[in-house]
C-alpha cells in the first residue's frame, strides 16, 4: 500500500517537473540566425559585443585542466594568478570554437559591424586570447579582448558595453544578459553546452531576452 502511494507521489512529481519545463520552454523568445539577420537588414553598421567562454569558445578543457592542476575537487583555482596566466596565454589552443559563434560573427562581418569581446576572465600582463580569436574568426581591424575580472556585487561588463557604444551583446551567463539590459541594449542569449565545466546551467530566457536556437554548439 505504502509503496503504491510513494510511486504515485513520485510519478506526479516527475509529471509536474516535466510540465513546468515545457511551460518554461514555451515562454522563451527563441530567435534564429535568419531572424537576427532580418532584424538588422536596414540598420547601419554598429558595435556588437560577445562574451568569450561558452559563448564563442567551448573553453572547458582549459578550466578542467586548471582545476586538476591547481585545486582538485574545488574551484579555488579561479582566484589563482598562476592559473589565469596559463589560461590567457595558451590553454585556449584546446578550446573549441562554437559553430553558432562562427555564423554570428560572419553575419556581423558582412554587415561591416565592429566586433568586441568582453570576458570576465582575470586580466593578466600578457594574453594570447585576442590573437587566437582573430585567427579563429578571421577578424580584421580587431580590438583587443576586454578582461573585466569579477567583483562580487558588481557587474563589471556594463561599463565597457557603454564605453564602446555596443548595441547588441551576446552571452551565455545571466550576468551577460543583466549587463546588456542594464546598459539599455539588445541582449541575445547563447546557450551553454550541457557538458560545460561552468555549473549550474543558466535559465535561458529568464530575463525575457531572445535565445538563439541550437546555440549550445
Amino acid at each position: 500500500m505504502y509503496r503504491r502511494i510513494a510511486f504515485i507521489i513520485a510519478f506526479i512529481s516527475i509529471l509536474w517537473v516535466n510540465c513546468s519545463y515545457v511551460a518554461q520552454e514555451e515562454n522563451i523568445r527563441w530567435v534564429t540566425l535568419e531572424e537576427i539577420a532580418r532584424s538588422l537588414k536596414n540598420l547601419p553598421p554598429m558595435n556588437v559585443g560577445f562574451d568569450v567562454d561558452d559563448t564563442v569558445l567551448f573553453s572547458s578543457p582549459g578550466y578542467y585542466y586548471g582545476r586538476q592542476k591547481y585545486s582538485p575537487g574545488n574551484n579555488a583555482f579561479v582566484i589563482m594568478e598562476e592559473f589565469w596566466n596559463e589560461m590567457n596565454n595558451g590553454l585556449d589552443r584546446f578550446s573549441i570554437p562554437k559553430e553558432c559563434a562562427r555564423k554570428l560573427i560572419e553575419l556581423h562581418k558582412k554587415r561591416g559591424d565592429s566586433i568586441y569581446f568582453i570576458t570576465a576572465r582575470k586580466k593578466t600582463k600578457t594574453e594570447t586570447v585576442t590573437e587566437l580569436l582573430v585567427k579563429t574568426f578571421g577578424l580584421e581591424n580587431h580590438k583587443k579582448v576586454i578582461f573585466t575580472g569579477i567583483k562580487i556585487g558588481e557587474n563589471l561588463k556594463i561599463k565597457p558595453i557603454k564605453e564602446n557604444k555596443i548595441q547588441i551583446f551576446y552571452g551565455d551567463a545571466d550576468s551577460d544578459i543583466e549587463a546588456a539590459l542594464a546598459a539599455g541594449i539588445r541582449a541575445i542569449r547563447i546557450m551553454r553546452a550541457g557538458n560545460s565545466t561552468n555549473k549550474s546551467l543558466p535559465q535561458n530566457g529568464s530575463f525575457g531576452e531572445e535565445v538563439l536556437v541550437n546555440s549550445e554548439y
